[in-house]
């Protein structure tokens, strides 16, 4: 008698060479990794590598889809509670979560933004749609709170965040991580 039951299997090669990928290029930084890096971080034979990902911007692509499908899951997420504030300061919450991983390597979408923005390959305007798209939704909040102004909110919160990564990690300090999303959080209950 065999058993009917699926066998759980974990993510594949590839979705594990990805993952990694995401989070050795923010670790590292894109021009420090190496394929064999990434395959490390994987538990993959680096000669496996060549068989999912012909080039290292191949990778750094997989890891733009990664941090896309991350962004995917977490509004998801957000999307099930019951308002628009709620929605956006669990956004916050989110932040705070990982302010330590922030302050040691900084905001990982913003910083691989950053770092692909001086080259002139189209991979920054990959890692600018995973931006645009948490801008959209960022706005959609804001609109659903009744605000004309739903675009500029949400381009001064994503700044907010952004600048305060930047300072969190310049500065290896995850509390003003925390103390930024309480005073963003005061500023979201006053537009209310």
């Amino acid at each position: 008698m065999t058993d009917s039951k699926k066998v759980e299997r974990g993510p594949g090669k590839r979705e594990r060479l990805a993952s990694a990928a995401a989070e050795v290029l923010h670790t590292q930084g894109v021009a420090q990794t190496t394929l064999a890096d990434i395959a490390k971080a994987a538990e993959v034979p680096v000669g496996n590598v060549y068989y999912y990902f012909k080039t290292k911007d191949q990778l750094v692509e997989a890891a733009i889809d990664a941090h896309s499908r991350t962004l995917d899951g977490m509004i998801a997420a957000l999307d099930e509670l019951p308002t628009p504030a709620d929605r956006l300061k669990a956004l916050l919450g989110g932040w705070v979560e990982q302010r330590e991983l922030t302050a040691r390597y900084g905001c990982p979408t913003g910083t691989l933004a950053s770092e692909l923005d001086k080259r002139a390959d189209g991979l920054d305007r990959s890692i600018a749609a995973v931006i645009e798209a948490l801008l959209n939704w960022t706005e959609r909040q804001f609109a659903q709170m009744g605000r004309a102004d739903a675009r500029e909110l949400a381009v001064a919160l994503i700044a907010a965040h952004q600048g305060i990564s930047l300072l969190t990690n310049t500065f290896r300090d995850p509390d003003l991580m925390t103390t930024e999303a309480r005073r963003l959080e005061r500023w979201i209950d006053s537009l209310t």
